[in-house]
């Protein structure tokens, strides 16, 4: 073995490295739009398979904001049964339930399969009785509000 043959290094062709970018890069793009549709998915089979769900920051028993606080507060004096999810344990449902639901705040409560709002529109339609109407219409057990 010559001098020149030892220190010798190779190196990629360009042409085929750039294709393993595009092709890594392509990869990853199919990849995250997979994800985003299974956080959709996911999402979806929540709202459909559970009467009622609330997605908030926190837990109802430790709401980690005033907002989700309060939407937890009013489903607890209806004694509603609720799915509660805390978006911020899943960070991936953060941002999908806002693309989901249209809507760009949390918490968001969610009864029948149907978007209701988030906490001020729950204040005020328990305020009016319309709450409990939306419970009715939506076949969902709840003690006077």
């Amino acid at each position: 073995m010559s001098e020149d043959d030892s220190n010798s290094i190779s190196l990629p062709i360009v042409g085929d490295e750039e294709t393993g970018d595009q092709e890594q890069q392509e990869e990853q793009e199919r990849t995250e739009g997979d994800e985003a549709g299974d956080v959709l998915e996911v999402i979806d089979r929540e709202v459909t398979d559970n009467g009622v769900v609330l997605y908030m920051k926190g837990t109802p028993e430790q709401p980690m904001c005033g907002f989700s606080a309060r939407a937890a507060q009013i489903l607890q004096a209806y004694g509603v049964d609720f799915h509660a999810v805390n978006v911020l344990d899943e960070e991936d449902k953060r941002d999908g339930i806002k693309e989901y639901g249209d809507w760009k705040t949390i918490p968001q409560l969610y009864v029948g399969g149907e978007l209701v709002g988030g906490s001020d529109i729950m204040m005020k339609m328990h305020e009016s009785g319309q709450l409990e109407d939306v419970f009715a219409d939506a076949g969902i057990d709840y003690a006077a509000g």
